[in-house]
């Protein structure tokens, strides 16, 4: 029930047309970051294809300074490259894992489609090891489906939400 609450308050914060589109990511960002307790730090990267390159977007967190990371690198980078979810319990098992934070036990990225195409993901850092469930994957799923259909709607060009 309480992830249903966080999908109208997204909802509702991607319809308010007074908002523009970066400053409605970071209030889905503070969101997130206020109502689950284990979302320490929640963030969008945005893909630049043509660089293999991700690119920090709006964020609710400590500030990184993983602004830029390569395809392939850290968990992120994974997952552009795979177009799947990344699930990381222990961050410490992990030998591809860029750490943003020595507080940071565990990691879910989930890849953000638009027409099909990983154009992005959204990022979870948590301080407690195991902190993340398959409702939490149903969740951002579902908080990347909305914010996709905003971007085609809106025709958002992704270098303009970059950090």
């Amino acid at each position: 029930m309480k992830n249903f609450k966080i999908l109208e308050e997204v909802n509702t914060i991607l319809k308010d047309g007074s908002l523009d589109f970066v400053k409605q990511l970071h209030m889905i960002c503070d969101l997130l970051n206020s109502k689950k307790s284990n979302y320490d730090w929640v963030g969008y990267y945005f893909a630049d294809v043509s660089q293999q390159t991700l690119h920090l977007g709006p964020f609710a967190g400590e500030p990184t300074e993983h602004k830029i990371i390569p395809f392939g690198k850290g968990i992120c980078g994974q997952v552009a490259e795979r177009h799947e979810t990344f699930l990381v319990e222990d961050v410490n098992a992990q030998d591809n894992y860029i750490a943003c934070s020595i507080n940071v036990k565990s990691e879910i990225v989930v890849p953000l489609f638009v027409n099909g195409n990983n154009v992005g993901q959204i990022d979870i850092d948590s301080h407690t090891r195991n902190a993340f469930e398959a409702e939490d994957e149903k969740l951002l799923n579902q908080i990347n489906r909305l914010v996709a259909d905003k971007i085609l709607t809106d025709k958002v060009d992704l270098k303009t939400l970059w950090v």
